[in-house]
């Protein structure tokens, strides 16, 4: 059993040392996706630059994490929201441009545009996605035993928690533990099955996260999120 641990949303002043002191204790290397708009802060670019500078991978997860890229048809939000964001991350980013799109919890048609998807292509990005969001801000002392039931049910497992998320990482270390007694590992890199582009190179089912027409996803989606 490998695990990935990807940690979304930061930085965060308060959660994000701890997180890191955490890691640097088991002595495991994760990813952070980070919102690149906080970066414009001083002290939040400095906390990125530690965290770059502890091992850990730095990914983009948009300039503002606002509503999943597959439901907006403004076409210039793309580029200010992918790109935008990668010139703010700079030398901080991992060397594969890796990007995560906000996809409020689920993996679908809602995760990008077509525009959005031409411009991963064209920057050669690589797409990382998830295996399992174990709800860490929802339930806090409930998700280490999710992410563990879906962990246990696979050889090799991407995991995203939240760095800015008060009270779910107090969990991280018994999480930590669980993996370990449980005879499994920690891997830095994401598994293939969450990579739909890879350096703009897209996957046979990468099609499966793009839609072609924003407006009618997103009354579809608030539909499906909405009483």
């Amino acid at each position: 059993m490998h695990v990935t641990l990807t940690f979304d949303n930061g930085p965060d002043p308060e959660e994000t040392p701890k997180v890191l002191a955490i890691l640097e204790r088991y002595g495991i290397r994760a990813t952070f996706f980070l919102v690149a708009g906080k970066l414009r802060d001083p002290a939040m670019r400095e906390m990125a630059v530690r965290t770059h500078a502890a091992g850990h991978w730095i990914g983009n997860h948009t300039m503002s994490h606002g509503l999943p890229l597959g439901l907006v048809p403004d076409p210039d939000v793309p580029a200010r929201e992918i790109d935008d964001a990668q010139a703010l991350l700079g030398e901080l980013s991992h060397p594969d441009r890796l990007f995560r799109p906000n996809g409020k919890g689920r993996v679908g048609r809602h995760l990008l545009s077509r525009g959005a998807m031409d411009r991963v292509v064209a920057g050669r990005y690589t797409v990382a996605l998830w295996g399992v969001m174990p709800r860490d801000g929802g339930d806090p002392p409930g998700w280490p035993g999710r992410a563990m039931a879906y962990c246990e049910a696979r050889e090799w497992s991407s995991v995203v928690v939240h760095d800015r998320v008060r009270g779910g990482m107090g969990f991280l270390e018994p999480f930590i533990e669980m993996v370990l007694q449980r005879g499994g590992s920690f891997r830095q890199e994401s598994p293939p099955d969450v990579i739909p582009i890879h350096r703009g190179v897209l996957s046979p089912w990468a099609e499966m996260i793009v839609n072609d027409d924003p407006a009618a996803r997103a009354a579809a989606f608030f539909g499906e999120v909405r009483p």
